[in-house]
């Protein structure tokens, strides 16, 4: 697990399976927050149990960046290389926004790309941000997401988000561009993001 310490007392960290397993405590009060603030808060009907908002994308070759203050958890999101798979069976899982746009995923639309996205070792997605926090939250896990990324050899990052997303990275000055419409359903609007990984 890395780790990332501002100088406003946040601390930004990666874990993976397997030398994040001493953390992964750190992944639980994620999904705790994740469900408290889509399903209690948004009232998004998402599944949810023992108080953890968990789906088929959280797995042990899933990446976390979760950002805490005095040890508590206040913002995190969720990494997956674009050309992993994940379930068994019939029904293959790759990632949500390239599962989405081939029907997998009832409640999503289906438009969210202009083009059917990538699966690419060099591409990654980042879904599930949540933030109980300021946005310099938002910004050091961005960051450390781009940090991380750079150290892995990826190229570029996909992000399933708000408008108001693509506004904020373009105020970082990350270089994003739209893949698709804005799209929405029950839960509001979003469309997908790309944004090239930053060298350090």
């Amino acid at each position: 697990m890395k780790r990332r310490v501002s100088n406003d007392g946040y601390e930004i960290h990666i874990v993976r399976y397997p030398d994040g397993i001493p953390n992964w405590h750190l992944v639980t009060a994620y999904l705790k927050l994740r469900k408290e603030v889509f399903v209690d808060r948004l009232e998004w009907p998402l599944f949810h149990a023992e108080e953890l908002e968990f789906e088929q994308y959280d797995t042990f070759d899933t990446t976390y960046v979760i950002a805490t203050q005095n040890m508590r958890v206040v913002g995190g999101a969720r990494l997956r290389r674009t050309d992993q798979r994940s379930g068994g069976g019939n029904l293959r899982y790759s990632y949500m926004i390239r599962d989405a746009c081939l029907g997998l995923l009832p409640g999503l639309p289906e438009d969210l790309c202009y083009h059917l996205p990538p699966e690419d070792e060099h591409v990654w997605e980042l879904t599930r941000m949540v933030v109980d926090g300021p946005p310099v939250v938002t910004k050091l896990i961005l960051e450390t997401t781009n940090e991380f990324l750079n150290a892995v050899g990826a190229n570029s990052v996909l992000f399933l988000g708000s408008p108001a997303f693509l506004r904020m990275a373009r105020g970082w000055r990350w270089p994003a561009a739209s893949l698709g419409p804005i799209s929405g359903n029950q839960d509001g609007r979003f469309q997908v993001i790309e944004c090239p990984v930053r060298h350090l």
